[in-house]
């Protein structure tokens, strides 16, 4: 009896033994199998002090280190570009899905256990988020044709918006729309003079008044390249711009101004022509009566086969998105729209009190050196919305190394509108660069409120260039505001700036 018992607290205590020892096991052999599995983003975070992004992305290239900041992004907005949820959509599930139902038609699903079988959902695991619904609505291909003055305007809130095209989520991808005020003239004068909007004239460019100039060559094709200057009744130059590949160029007087006469000049040949302006208020509503004007260049004309292309960036630490989308895709961007005859600049801006307030780099063909100097390029700095735009403009438009015979394309990425007392330094750049035909195309970007808008829109106007605005439908960021336009297609921001820069371009 005392045997058995003897033998039963043994076999008690072997048991005890062996189930700690077990225990003990599982869970070291537990750790290890959970940290094979962790996700590169896991690991990375592990060693990351808190408020900062890594330096590697998941494809091993440099992504800027973001410093959180009162206006910056969430952080799990910012690494990658995208958050590691929606990077994993993009590329384990958009991809798959895809190819699988192109496999469907052909070969019939594998059974269960068999190779090639897709495994159980795990329970235990949260499923990716679904991508957007498919449009069910086809966007509009052109902007609508230009409001007749006088009409009414109807808010694209008090509209029903198009359903927004499906677009999968993916590192460095953002979506934009585009759109052309100065194409689209009537409508324009439409919000201001029915008061929908109110020009933002603490930035010194408020483009009323305008005066559309189209010039001609004898034969009837556009005239390129030539200045056209806006004239009061003593000859004094107004305004000065240079006509684009169209022929186009805009001209604006200041309010209480009586423009007289319209002149275009290339080298020695001058042509000019009286203008008829009918006396219209000043301040609240814009001229649109007799403000276009033909003018037929007998003289030599010139085009420009050489093309420059300016990137300015706002690099403070709101950016964050915007700057990982340009270290991603500008080497592309410059192969698919670049030529022998193409040079490109990169400059970059912050604000006062920051690391730097500008930093610029002169032009070149060097596109890996260029990618260097982006890839060297962090968002940081900021905290307060306005930033040292009219600063970055000032520089690189009076100082920025342009040739006299190029096309000029200026593309400013920014989201926060400049300094409200910089009024007379931002006027100055905008007059040069219409005079010069730098043809700014803001790109505003998430953060921008209807200030941020309206200036790049005005910019845009004064210089004859291109109102660009990034969407929500990537899915990247937070949230963007839909500006106060017409209707616009949803596209790839990539695609719009290779054609933009191809509609710019001048051939022979």
């Amino acid at each position: 009896m005392k045997t058995r018992k003897f033998l039963c607290v043994l076999a008690a205590l072997v048991l005890t033994v062996l189930s700690v020892g077990c225990g003990g096991g599982s869970g070291q052999n537990g750790s290890e199998s959970a940290g094979s599995q962790v996700s590169i983003a896991s690991r990375q975070e592990s060693s990351v002090p808190a408020g900062e992004s890594s330096a590697e992305d998941v494809n091993g290239e440099l992504i800027p280190k973001i410093t959180a900041n009162p206006y910056a992004k969430p952080e799990a907005d910012l690494k990658y570009g995208i958050t590691a949820e929606k990077a994993a959509d993009a590329t384990e599930i958009a991809e798959p899905a895809r190819k699988s139902a192109v496999d469907a038609t052909t070969d019939p699903a594998p059974v269960a256990g068999e190779p090639g079988a897709v495994p159980a959902a795990d329970p235990t695991t949260t499923p990716p988020a679904e991508p957007p619904e498919k449009s069910t609505t086809e966007p509009v291909d052109e902007p609508p044709v230009s409001a007749v003055s006088g009409e009414d305007v109807t808010l694209p809130s008090e509209v029903s918006i198009p359903t927004k095209p499906d677009i999968q989520p993916a590192v460095g991808l953002l979506t934009a729309g585009v759109w052309n005020d100065n194409d689209n003239w009537g409508f324009f004068t439409n919000l201001v003079n029915t008061q929908k909007i109110t020009l933002p004239v603490q930035y010194g460019v408020t483009p009323t008044n305008r005066t559309a100039v189209t010039v001609k060559k004898q034969d009837g094709s556009p005239a390129a390249n030539v200045q056209v200057n806006l004239l009061d009744g003593d000859n004094k130059v107004l305004w000065s711009a240079l006509t684009d590949h169209n022929g186009a160029a805009y001209l604006f007087a200041p309010d209480g101004v009586k423009p007289a006469a319209v002149e275009a000049r290339m080298d020695d040949q001058t042509e000019k022509t009286s203008l008829d302006i009918k006396e219209v208020e000043q301040q609240s509503k814009i001229s649109t009566q007799n403000n276009a004007v033909e003018i037929v260049f007998k003289g030599e004309t010139k085009t420009y086969p050489k093309t420059e292309i300016m990137f300015v960036v706002d690099t403070t630490g709101s950016m964050g998105d915007e700057l990982v989308f340009l270290q991603t895709e500008f080497t592309a961007i410059a192969e698919e729209a670049g030529t022998e005859n193409t040079r490109f600049s990169i400059n970059f801006y912050r604000d006062d009190g920051d690391d730097y307030t500008t930093k610029r780099y002169p032009f070149s063909s060097d596109i890996q050196e260029i990618q260097k100097k982006l890839n060297s390029e962090s968002a940081d700095g900021g905290g307060d919305l306005p930033e040292a735009v009219a600063e970055i403009l000032d520089e690189t438009i009076h100082d920025g190394g342009w040739s006299d015979d190029s096309v000029k394309l200026m593309f400013l990425i920014f989201d926060a509108p400049p300094h409200d007392d910089r009024k007379d330094m931002l006027e100055k750049a905008i007059r040069t660069a219409a005079e010069k035909g730098i043809r700014i195309i803001p790109v505003v970007s998430s953060n921008g409120d209807r200030n941020t808008e309206l200036f790049g829109r005005c910019i845009a106007i004064a210089t004859g260039g291109t109102y660009v605005f990034l969407t929500d439908d990537s899915h990247v960021g937070l949230s963007h505001l839909e500006p106060i336009i017409g209707s616009y297609k949803v596209e790839k921001l990539y695609d719009i700036i290779v054609r933009l820069i191809g509609n710019y371009r001048q051939t022979a």
